[in-house]
């Protein structure tokens, strides 16, 4: 299956500045979202940003936050994004627009990002991991959330992977923006 920008948003799950020090390879799972954030906003790919709790684990982390330019980030006590009633009504309201697809990322994979993975399953969309841009704590419980979101339905990429996916030809201004953000 091809995954197609008109059909697709971008669902980046709290990755906030008191939460992402404890995870594990922060700093490269900080640099490649910002990467995927970056290009999402060049190919013109909607990006919904969440945070679970802002009061105790702040804002989403500065780095990221100067990539969602004007996006909004919806507050969360759920741990699925599905399980907040704003944030489901958006995605219906994004799913009768014809989205089909969630490109997925964020913290903490096994848990925040597998359950909206799943939830997310469940009305009608087909996530997609971006396996590179996610973390947890531990090495294991990552490794754990990415088989059991297999075993969900769930697609696996990476953030370079979709990118190109998305962008679908070379030599358009797209690509070279693109390419720029990957080297």
């Amino acid at each position: 299956m091809r995954i197609k920008k008109e059909e697709t948003v971008a669902l980046f799950v709290d990755l906030q500045e008191r939460l992402l020090p404890v995870i594990d390879q922060r700093e490269e799972i900080v640099k490649r979202n910002v990467m995927l954030s970056e290009g999402l906003k060049i190919l013109g790919v909607s990006r919904v940003f969440l945070h679970q709790y802002p009061k105790g684990l702040g804002e989403i982390a500065p780095e990221i936050k100067e990539t969602a330019g004007d996006c909004v980030p919806f507050d969360k006590s759920s741990f699925s994004a599905m399980g907040d009633d704003a944030i489901a009504a958006e995605f219906e309201r994004l799913r009768v627009g014809g989205v089909k697809n969630v490109i997925v990322t964020g913290v903490e994979a096994h848990i925040c990002v597998l359950q909206s993975c799943i939830d997310l399953v469940a009305a009608g969309f087909q996530p997609v991991l971006v396996t590179d841009c996610i973390g947890s704590r531990t090495s294991l419980d990552k490794e754990i959330g990415i088989h059991r979101a297999v075993q969900e339905s769930v697609l696996l990429t990476t953030a370079e992977a979709i990118l190109f996916e998305l962008c679908v030809e070379a030599g358009t201004d797209q690509f070279k923006a693109i390419s720029k953000l990957i080297k």
